[in-house]
């Protein structure tokens, strides 16, 4: 889906120079191709490189991936994206499940996406950082929280040492998936002096209230270039995006919102990023 025509309407920021307008319940009509998360072997692909960064949070070296674009080249200056699992998952959840080079490569064929890099890591801040077999137990979930810290103080100074990407919060996104999209929520928009945008796909209940991650519904108006949120139909944590999205529309806080077909799975979230990495970055 071309989402050119539509941009008007997303990208509602100051900062990029279009009036306010909010966006209360954006439903699609048309869906992405049919093999839009699926290798083209005819077109420039990317490459994902797995990197390893020494976090001070945790005490221990820690691992994650970067996707490069087509075209990388170190002359150049990229925005990024940091894109987070959910609590079942890893480092490796988004590239085993959802595909996102193949998405991202495909729109990059179609010239619907700014170059980009994009960073994969292990939203669970902890020693032993796998899912294991109780991937609920209390010191698990609350490695996710730790991991704001861990994001912030020693992923993003990584990445922005050794790659050639801006350090403006103009050029820094964050989003993901379950309790990643969660965390997307509770960190970018409790730091958006880091991010300018955020995007949360089927968000889990780790969401925090709304009214506590929004205290000062002026400041994300001027201040946040895209609050992209979307969840499938048949999700039993669709009243978690509905509440939220509904608060947004009542405060008048612009965003997107995208209800899309499906339920907590890798189909839907592949969508959410096909959708909120065409919207990245324009300006």
């Amino acid at each position: 889906m071309n989402l050119k025509m539509l941009l008007p309407l997303f990208l509602f920021s100051p900062l990029i120079g279009c009036t306010s307008s909010t966006v209360d319940s954006t439903v699609l009509e048309e869906p992405p191709p049919n093999d839009f998360r699926e290798k083209n072997p005819s077109i420039e692909h990317g490459e994902i490189e797995e990197i390893t960064y020494y976090s001070d949070t945790v005490g221990v070296e820690r691992n994650a991936h970067i996707y490069k674009p087509p075209g990388y080249s170190t002359e150049e200056t990229y925005p990024v994206l940091y894109l987070l699992h959910g609590i079942g998952g890893d480092e490796n959840e988004w590239i085993d499940q959802m595909n996102p080079q193949e998405i991202l490569d495909n729109l990059y064929e179609l010239e619907e996406i700014e170059p980009m890099l994009v960073v994969l890591p292990n939203g669970r801040a902890m020693e032993d950082d796998r899912p294991g077999s109780d991937i609920f137990a209390s010191e698990k979930v609350k490695a996710f929280e730790t991991f704001e810290y861990d994001l912030i103080d020693d992923l993003i100074p990584h990445v922005e040492a050794n790659y050639p990407v801006s350090a403006m919060r103009d050029d820094r996104a964050i989003a993901g998936l379950s309790m990643g999209g969660g965390q997307s929520l509770n960190f970018g928009l409790t730091n958006i002096d880091m991010f300018g945008w955020v995007g949360a796909f089927s968000p889990a209940p780790n969401t925090k209230p709304v009214e506590e991650l929004i205290p000062d519904h002026d400041l994300v108006k001027k201040n946040l270039h895209l609050l992209f949120l979307s969840c499938g139909v048949e999700d039993d944590l669709l009243p978690i995006s509905d509440d939220f999205q509904a608060y947004l529309t009542e405060h008048d806080i612009p965003h997107v919102w995208f209800e899309e077909e499906g339920d907590h799975d890798p189909v839907v979230w592949s969508k959410g990023l096909y959708y909120f990495a065409q919207l990245l970055f324009k300006r």
